[in-house]
């Protein structure tokens, strides 16, 4: 997983904090889906696609508003370090 992150990170042109804002999307986004596909396999199957857009969908939004909070920080503490 960390080879892939790095060569997604490495292969995109644009700012810190969007590159990582996309990279945390992607990422909670997978994992919300995931887990929303199971809570509704187990709710009720016939919705379980229901399921995964509600629990997936505010995942992926958190998920960029961490990573760019985080690109962020980064840069802000890139800048203060080559100072």
């Amino acid at each position: 997983m960390a080879q892939s992150v790095a060569a997604l990170m490495s292969s995109l042109p644009s700012p810190l904090p969007i590159r990582w804002a996309m990279v945390g999307a992607s990422a909670l986004g997978i994992v919300g889906a995931v887990v929303g596909l199971i809570i509704g396999l187990c709710v009720y199957a016939p919705t379980a696609v229901f399921a995964v857009v509600e629990v997936g969908l505010p995942a992926t939004i958190v998920g960029g508003m961490v990573g760019f909070v985080v690109g962020s920080v980064l840069l802000a503490a890139r800048r203060i370090l080559h100072r």
